[in-house]
């Protein structure tokens, strides 16, 4: 059998930052003044109990007439890449010295067993030892698994931010002695995150705070008519709600009846917001970026026909549900509003069309007249 080395690893550094001892501890004595200097310092550190446990191990060996070597090598407190390199360089140099063949690992807990790949991609293991104080052996394993699990990004998203949203919902209802309305709020806040895991929006609504924190710091005028334009969808929607709920709505109404009313209260809010975004969007294109807006073009002719054309039917069904008949569907009003929204979304695609056309012989112009300058 060639020689054994018993190593000792101590991850987080505790004997370098306790006790002051430089690694890697190379033999027997220094060791055990290692191991009696962090006793010193701390009594209740694994890593004592470690050490001794790793100089025990090695008299045995050494009785039994086996050649055997010991020592100890330390990572850092910042424990991860950095600690594990370190971990690896003291590796090699403790190797190197001892002309070691095999390793006898000696750990502290579940932590330092995260060293093995490292260690095995070096020197074959023959064994591993591993030392907790009786006592707290379970809760340390517990404390450490339940930190790796807290610092896993799936864990976060998955399962700490629903609680997180829970607990500010919450406690925000409680100061204001609305605890009532809190459990409402929480049911909504928690759909709300199901329907984004659901639907698979968090890249989107990543990409929509990156957007809004660069429009902030750049002084983006679209970041406020957006703003403004949500609120003005909200207070659409709270408009429509109150509509229908006053009590000189119709009684006894459907959920279709409902749905179709809500909507027609609602459609121009939208129209309104999106037109305000727009405007915001083509501002910043043209002053900020430089660049003429024509690909927004037809985006508020869009709006305005979906306002008159959303109108109309909205309006149409909503009699119909109560008349049963093709009435509203021929009357002036509702042929009127749909005839502007079809002349609204015509006018927007036949002038967009030859806007680009003369914007396009602009630029070739402008492109031939630079080269010809240049020539």
């Amino acid at each position: 059998m060639g020689k054994i080395l018993i190593l000792n690893i101590d991850r987080d550094d505790d004997l370098g930052r306790k006790a002051g001892v430089a690694s890697p501890v190379i033999g027997r004595k220094d060791n055990l003044e290692a191991a009696e200097k962090l006793a010193l310092q701390d009594p209740e550190d694994t890593d004592v109990n470690a050490i001794f446990s790793a100089i025990s191990l090695y008299d045995k060996l050494l009785k039994e007439g086996r050649e055997v070597e010991i020592a100890t090598i330390c990572g850092d407190i910042s424990v991860g890449i950095k600690s594990d390199q370190i971990l690896a360089e003291q590796l090699e140099a403790a190797l190197k010295k001892t002309g070691a063949e095999e390793v006898i690992l000696v750990t502290d807990g579940a932590e330092d067993e995260y060293i093995l790949p490292i260690v095995q991609s070096r020197i074959k293991i023959t064994s591993i030892q591993r030392v907790t104080v009786k006592q707290s052996k379970t809760a340390e394993d517990a404390y450490y698994r339940l930190t790796k699990l807290l610092d896993d990004e799936k864990i976060k998203k998955h399962f700490l931010l629903p609680l997180a949203l829970i607990l500010v919902v919450w406690s925000v209802f409680a100061l204001l002695n609305m605890a009532s309305v809190g459990v409402s709020a929480i049911i909504f806040v928690l759909g709300l995150y199901l329907l984004v895991r659901a639907m698979k929006w968090e890249r989107g609504l990543a990409l929509l705070w990156e957007e809004m924190k660069s429009s902030f710091l750049t002084g983006r005028v679209s970041i406020y008519t957006y703003i403004v334009a949500m609120f003005i969808v909200i207070g659409s929607i709270i408009y429509s709600y109150r509509m229908i709920t006053l009590p000189s709505s119709p009684p006894n109404l459907t959920l279709l009846h409902f749905i179709i009313a809500f909507l027609k209260n609602v459609i121009w809010g939208i129209v309104g917001a999106g037109l305000l975004a727009t405007l915001g969007r083509a501002i910043d294109m043209k002053v900020k970026e430089k660049k003429t807006p024509w690909r927004y073009w037809t985006l508020p002719f869009s709006l305005l026909s979906f306002g008159f054309i959303g109108t109309a039917i909205t309006n149409a069904l909503y009699e119909f549900l109560y008349s049963l008949t093709i009435e509203p569907f021929l009357r002036l009003s509702f042929l009127v509003y749909l005839a502007l929204g079809i002349l609204i979304a015509t006018v927007g695609a036949i002038t967009y069309r030859y806007i680009k056309e003369a914007f396009m012989v602009d630029v070739e112009h402008d492109v031939q007249g630079v080269g010809t300058n240049l020539s």
